[in-house]
Protein backbone atom coordinates (compact mmCIF):
# COMPACT_ATOMS: atom_id res chain seq x y z
CA UNK A 1 0.00 0.00 0.00
CA UNK A 2 1.06 3.72 -1.10
CA UNK A 3 2.34 5.70 1.79
CA UNK A 4 -0.27 7.92 3.18
CA UNK A 5 -0.73 9.89 5.97
CA UNK A 6 -3.02 8.05 8.09
CA UNK A 7 -5.20 5.11 7.69
CA UNK A 8 -9.15 6.02 7.55
CA UNK A 9 -11.87 3.46 10.01
CA UNK A 10 -13.81 3.31 7.30
CA UNK A 11 -11.06 1.20 5.35
CA UNK A 12 -10.72 -0.80 8.04
CA UNK A 13 -14.41 -1.51 8.35
CA UNK A 14 -13.91 -2.41 4.75
CA UNK A 15 -10.84 -4.68 4.59
CA UNK A 16 -12.62 -6.72 7.55
CA UNK A 17 -15.86 -6.56 6.28
CA UNK A 18 -17.71 -5.03 8.59
CA UNK A 19 -19.70 -1.70 9.70
CA UNK A 20 -17.74 1.30 10.47
CA UNK A 21 -19.21 1.28 13.74
CA UNK A 22 -17.94 -2.16 14.39
CA UNK A 23 -15.01 -0.85 14.51
CA UNK A 24 -15.48 1.86 16.38
CA UNK A 25 -16.61 -0.38 18.96
CA UNK A 26 -13.89 -2.88 18.75
CA UNK A 27 -11.69 -0.32 20.14
CA UNK A 28 -13.73 0.99 22.56
CA UNK A 29 -13.38 -0.88 26.14
CA UNK A 30 -16.53 -2.53 27.15
CA UNK A 31 -18.21 -1.68 23.87
CA UNK A 32 -21.27 -4.49 22.77
CA UNK A 33 -19.28 -6.25 19.93
CA UNK A 34 -18.56 -10.51 19.26
CA UNK A 35 -15.65 -11.74 19.98
CA UNK A 36 -15.33 -12.63 15.89
CA UNK A 37 -15.81 -9.65 14.59
CA UNK A 38 -13.17 -7.70 17.49
CA UNK A 39 -10.57 -10.35 16.16
CA UNK A 40 -11.30 -9.34 12.42
CA UNK A 41 -11.23 -5.97 13.04
CA UNK A 42 -8.32 -6.01 14.79
CA UNK A 43 -6.35 -7.94 11.96
CA UNK A 44 -7.32 -5.66 9.19
CA UNK A 45 -5.96 -2.40 11.68
CA UNK A 46 -2.46 -4.41 11.95
CA UNK A 47 -2.39 -5.00 8.01
CA UNK A 48 -3.25 -1.43 6.88
CA UNK A 49 -1.60 0.10 10.29
CA UNK A 50 -4.47 1.88 11.50
CA UNK A 51 -4.04 3.60 14.29
CA UNK A 52 -7.04 5.03 16.69
CA UNK A 53 -7.18 9.03 16.87
CA UNK A 54 -7.86 9.76 20.37
CA UNK A 55 -7.81 13.05 20.15
CA UNK A 56 -10.46 13.05 17.65
CA UNK A 57 -12.41 10.49 20.29
CA UNK A 58 -11.64 12.67 23.27
CA UNK A 59 -12.77 16.01 21.71
CA UNK A 60 -16.36 14.12 20.81
CA UNK A 61 -16.76 13.43 24.33
CA UNK A 62 -15.20 17.18 25.26
CA UNK A 63 -12.03 15.80 26.30
CA UNK A 64 -8.61 15.32 24.99
CA UNK A 65 -6.21 13.49 27.51
CA UNK A 66 -4.30 16.25 27.34
CA UNK A 67 -2.25 17.66 30.46
CA UNK A 68 -0.15 20.82 30.63
CA UNK A 69 3.56 20.53 32.70
CA UNK A 70 3.55 23.98 33.94
CA UNK A 71 7.76 24.41 34.71
CA UNK A 72 10.53 26.35 35.80
CA UNK A 73 14.12 25.36 36.11
CA UNK A 74 14.01 22.49 34.08
CA UNK A 75 17.29 21.26 33.18
CA UNK A 76 17.70 20.86 37.60
CA UNK A 77 18.39 17.43 38.88
CA UNK A 78 15.30 17.93 41.03
CA UNK A 79 12.91 19.02 38.48
CA UNK A 80 13.90 16.53 36.31
CA UNK A 81 13.08 13.81 38.25
CA UNK A 82 9.57 14.93 39.03
CA UNK A 83 8.94 15.59 35.59
CA UNK A 84 9.99 11.84 34.59
CA UNK A 85 7.83 10.60 37.18
CA UNK A 86 5.55 12.66 36.36
CA UNK A 87 4.94 11.71 32.75
CA UNK A 88 5.73 8.13 33.70
CA UNK A 89 2.65 8.47 35.75
CA UNK A 90 0.24 9.83 33.08
CA UNK A 91 1.16 7.91 30.46
CA UNK A 92 0.27 4.59 32.47
CA UNK A 93 -3.23 6.64 32.97
CA UNK A 94 -3.60 7.11 28.96
CA UNK A 95 -2.70 10.93 29.10
CA UNK A 96 -0.65 12.88 27.19
CA UNK A 97 2.12 15.48 28.85
CA UNK A 98 2.48 19.02 26.87
CA UNK A 99 5.29 20.80 28.88
CA UNK A 100 5.44 24.80 28.97
CA UNK A 101 8.96 26.17 30.23
CA UNK A 102 8.71 28.94 32.32
CA UNK A 103 11.92 30.28 32.50
CA UNK A 104 10.91 33.09 29.90
CA UNK A 105 9.00 35.80 30.01
CA UNK A 106 5.49 35.40 31.26
CA UNK A 107 4.10 37.17 28.27
CA UNK A 108 5.95 33.79 26.22
CA UNK A 109 4.01 31.59 28.71
CA UNK A 110 0.60 33.13 28.07
CA UNK A 111 1.07 32.40 24.60
CA UNK A 112 2.24 28.85 25.37
CA UNK A 113 -0.41 28.21 26.88
CA UNK A 114 -2.70 29.88 25.61
CA UNK A 115 -1.87 27.41 22.49
CA UNK A 116 -2.70 24.22 25.07
CA UNK A 117 -5.97 25.65 26.03
CA UNK A 118 -6.67 25.81 21.66
CA UNK A 119 -6.23 22.10 21.78
CA UNK A 120 -8.23 21.60 24.33
CA UNK A 121 -6.01 20.67 27.19
CA UNK A 122 -7.79 19.07 30.42
CA UNK A 123 -5.53 19.92 33.08
CA UNK A 124 -2.49 21.77 33.64
CA UNK A 125 -0.37 21.07 36.46
CA UNK A 126 2.06 24.04 38.04
CA UNK A 127 5.53 22.51 39.42
CA UNK A 128 7.33 25.53 40.30
CA UNK A 129 6.63 28.68 42.96
CA UNK A 130 7.43 30.61 40.00
CA UNK A 131 4.64 31.17 37.00
CA UNK A 132 2.71 34.62 37.79
CA UNK A 133 -0.64 33.47 39.44
CA UNK A 134 -2.29 34.58 36.56
CA UNK A 135 -1.12 31.99 35.07
CA UNK A 136 -3.26 29.89 37.57
CA UNK A 137 -6.54 32.19 36.84
CA UNK A 138 -6.24 31.37 33.42
CA UNK A 139 -6.27 27.58 33.84
CA UNK A 140 -8.98 27.88 35.66
CA UNK A 141 -10.41 30.10 33.62
CA UNK A 142 -10.68 27.86 30.91
CA UNK A 143 -12.40 24.91 32.69
CA UNK A 144 -9.04 23.07 33.64
CA UNK A 145 -8.16 21.00 36.46
CA UNK A 146 -5.32 22.35 37.93
CA UNK A 147 -2.88 20.85 40.56
CA UNK A 148 -0.82 23.34 42.06
CA UNK A 149 2.86 21.83 44.18
CA UNK A 150 4.60 23.93 45.99
CA UNK A 151 2.58 26.67 45.64
CA UNK A 152 0.95 28.95 48.35
CA UNK A 153 -1.83 30.24 47.09
CA UNK A 154 -5.39 30.75 48.40
CA UNK A 155 -7.05 29.01 45.32
CA UNK A 156 -10.56 26.93 45.69
CA UNK A 157 -10.86 24.49 43.19
CA UNK A 158 -7.15 23.36 42.37
CA UNK A 159 -5.04 19.96 44.29
CA UNK A 160 -2.42 21.67 46.18
CA UNK A 161 0.32 19.47 47.11
CA UNK A 162 3.30 21.09 49.58
CA UNK A 163 5.57 19.74 51.60
CA UNK A 164 6.30 19.67 55.50
CA UNK A 165 9.07 22.62 54.53
CA UNK A 166 8.57 23.83 58.15
CA UNK A 167 8.96 20.81 60.44
CA UNK A 168 11.89 19.78 57.89
CA UNK A 169 13.90 22.46 58.68
CA UNK A 170 13.36 21.99 62.64
CA UNK A 171 14.51 18.75 62.69
CA UNK A 172 17.90 20.23 60.73
CA UNK A 173 18.15 22.78 63.72
CA UNK A 174 17.89 19.81 65.90
CA UNK A 175 20.70 17.82 64.48
CA UNK A 176 23.31 20.60 64.28
CA UNK A 177 22.30 21.54 67.95
CA UNK A 178 22.91 17.11 68.72
CA UNK A 179 26.24 17.78 66.44
CA UNK A 180 27.39 20.46 68.85
CA UNK A 181 27.06 23.45 66.57
CA UNK A 182 26.10 27.03 68.00
CA UNK A 183 26.93 29.34 64.79
CA UNK A 184 23.76 28.33 62.55
CA UNK A 185 23.52 29.79 58.90
CA UNK A 186 20.98 29.41 55.99
CA UNK A 187 22.04 29.80 52.56
CA UNK A 188 19.03 30.58 49.73
CA UNK A 189 18.69 31.74 46.67
CA UNK A 190 16.48 35.06 45.92
CA UNK A 191 13.69 33.27 44.25
CA UNK A 192 11.53 33.75 47.05
CA UNK A 193 9.19 31.08 46.14
CA UNK A 194 7.00 29.72 49.14
CA UNK A 195 9.35 26.12 49.71
CA UNK A 196 12.01 27.63 50.10
CA UNK A 197 10.94 30.71 52.33
CA UNK A 198 9.27 28.10 53.98
CA UNK A 199 12.15 26.42 54.98
CA UNK A 200 14.39 29.43 55.87
CA UNK A 201 11.22 30.62 58.22
CA UNK A 202 11.25 27.31 59.54
CA UNK A 203 14.68 26.96 60.39
CA UNK A 204 15.02 30.72 62.24
CA UNK A 205 12.35 29.80 64.04
CA UNK A 206 13.60 26.37 65.16
CA UNK A 207 16.62 27.75 65.90
CA UNK A 208 15.16 30.84 68.57
CA UNK A 209 13.47 28.12 70.26
CA UNK A 210 16.91 26.72 70.82
CA UNK A 211 18.13 30.52 71.91
CA UNK A 212 20.02 30.41 68.86
CA UNK A 213 20.09 33.50 65.82
CA UNK A 214 20.63 32.32 62.38
CA UNK A 215 23.04 34.20 59.66
CA UNK A 216 20.71 34.11 56.51
CA UNK A 217 22.41 35.31 52.61
CA UNK A 218 20.66 34.85 49.63
CA UNK A 219 22.20 35.01 46.33
CA UNK A 220 20.84 34.48 42.40
CA UNK A 221 19.09 31.16 41.58
CA UNK A 222 19.19 27.94 43.23
CA UNK A 223 22.15 26.56 41.45
CA UNK A 224 25.84 25.44 42.15
CA UNK A 225 27.29 28.56 41.45
CA UNK A 226 25.05 30.75 43.52
CA UNK A 227 25.68 27.92 46.19
CA UNK A 228 29.89 28.77 45.72
CA UNK A 229 28.80 32.66 46.18
CA UNK A 230 27.09 32.23 48.99
CA UNK A 231 30.46 29.91 50.66
CA UNK A 232 32.41 32.68 50.08
CA UNK A 233 29.87 35.43 52.03
CA UNK A 234 29.00 32.98 54.90
CA UNK A 235 32.97 31.78 55.68
CA UNK A 236 34.15 35.03 55.32
CA UNK A 237 32.72 36.80 58.33
CA UNK A 238 34.21 37.18 61.82
CA UNK A 239 32.37 34.34 63.52
CA UNK A 240 32.12 31.93 60.87
CA UNK A 241 29.17 29.51 60.95
CA UNK A 242 29.65 26.35 61.71
CA UNK A 243 26.69 24.91 60.63
CA UNK A 244 24.69 25.87 57.26
CA UNK A 245 21.38 24.46 55.54
CA UNK A 246 20.97 25.00 52.46
CA UNK A 247 17.69 25.73 50.69
CA UNK A 248 18.44 23.44 47.80
CA UNK A 249 20.85 20.07 47.16
CA UNK A 250 22.80 22.09 44.44
CA UNK A 251 22.79 25.30 46.35
CA UNK A 252 24.69 22.91 49.06
CA UNK A 253 27.35 21.40 46.39
CA UNK A 254 28.75 24.37 45.19
CA UNK A 255 28.54 25.32 48.51
CA UNK A 256 30.21 22.45 50.05
CA UNK A 257 32.91 22.66 47.45
CA UNK A 258 33.82 26.05 48.03
CA UNK A 259 34.41 25.40 51.88
CA UNK A 260 36.55 22.48 50.89
CA UNK A 261 38.70 24.06 47.78
CA UNK A 262 38.83 27.75 48.97
CA UNK A 263 39.00 27.36 52.38
CA UNK A 264 40.47 24.23 53.44
CA UNK A 265 37.38 23.62 56.00
CA UNK A 266 36.76 19.50 56.55
CA UNK A 267 33.33 18.71 56.04
CA UNK A 268 31.50 17.87 59.05
CA UNK A 269 34.50 18.47 61.32
CA UNK A 270 34.67 21.76 60.88
CA UNK A 271 31.50 22.34 59.00
CA UNK A 272 28.00 20.68 58.96
CA UNK A 273 26.00 20.86 55.95
CA UNK A 274 22.37 19.96 55.16
CA UNK A 275 20.82 20.82 51.76
CA UNK A 276 17.33 19.43 50.09
CA UNK A 277 15.97 17.51 47.65
CA UNK A 278 18.30 14.44 47.93
CA UNK A 279 19.08 14.84 43.54
CA UNK A 280 21.42 12.14 42.55
CA UNK A 281 24.26 13.67 43.23
CA UNK A 282 23.61 13.86 47.23
CA UNK A 283 24.96 10.81 46.93
CA UNK A 284 28.14 10.77 44.98
CA UNK A 285 31.06 10.16 47.15
CA UNK A 286 32.76 13.88 46.46
CA UNK A 287 29.61 15.19 48.53
CA UNK A 288 27.63 11.88 50.66
CA UNK A 289 25.42 15.14 51.38
CA UNK A 290 23.01 14.92 54.70
CA UNK A 291 19.77 16.31 52.94
CA UNK A 292 15.65 15.36 52.71
CA UNK A 293 14.30 13.25 50.07
CA UNK A 294 11.40 14.75 48.39
CA UNK A 295 8.46 12.23 47.94
CA UNK A 296 8.72 12.91 44.10
CA UNK A 297 6.53 9.01 43.40
CA UNK A 298 3.92 10.69 45.63
CA UNK A 299 3.45 13.93 44.29
CA UNK A 300 3.50 12.31 40.89
CA UNK A 301 0.98 9.62 41.77
CA UNK A 302 -1.44 12.05 43.70
CA UNK A 303 -1.77 14.43 41.03
CA UNK A 304 -2.41 11.78 38.75
CA UNK A 305 -4.81 10.25 40.96
CA UNK A 306 -6.76 13.14 41.54
CA UNK A 307 -6.28 14.29 37.41
CA UNK A 308 -8.18 10.65 36.56
CA UNK A 309 -11.02 10.97 38.57
CA UNK A 310 -14.00 10.91 36.74
CA UNK A 311 -16.92 13.43 36.85
CA UNK A 312 -16.68 16.73 39.19
CA UNK A 313 -13.98 16.39 41.68
CA UNK A 314 -13.24 18.74 44.58
CA UNK A 315 -10.12 20.99 45.45
CA UNK A 316 -8.19 19.91 48.42
CA UNK A 317 -4.73 20.21 50.15
CA UNK A 318 -2.13 17.76 50.60
CA UNK A 319 0.95 18.42 52.54
CA UNK A 320 3.42 15.10 52.03
CA UNK A 321 6.24 14.32 54.58
CA UNK A 322 10.09 14.42 53.53
CA UNK A 323 12.17 11.48 54.85
CA UNK A 324 15.92 12.79 56.11
CA UNK A 325 18.62 10.72 55.02
CA UNK A 326 21.89 10.68 56.65
CA UNK A 327 24.97 10.30 55.35
CA UNK A 328 28.50 12.32 56.13
CA UNK A 329 27.88 15.69 56.17
CA UNK A 330 26.48 16.42 59.77
CA UNK A 331 28.95 15.18 62.76
CA UNK A 332 27.02 12.21 64.51
CA UNK A 333 24.64 11.47 61.78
Amino acid sequence: MSQRDFVSAEEVAQRAGVSRSAVSRAFTPGASVSEATRQKVLQAAEELGYQVNHLARGLMRNESGIVCLIVSDVATPYRSALLRELTLQLQLAGKVAMLINTDRSDGSVNTALQQAIRYRADASVILSGLPDKSITQLCLRSGQRLVLINRDEDQSGPLHINLDDREAAARVVTAFVRAGCSRLAFANSEAGTPSLMAREEGFIAAARDHGLEVVVERHGWTGYEAGRVLAQRLLTRKERPDAVFCATDLLACGFMDAARHQFSLSIPQQLCVVGFDDIEQASWSSYRLTTFSQPVAAIAREAVTWLSENGVVQGKSLRLHSDLVWRDSVRGG
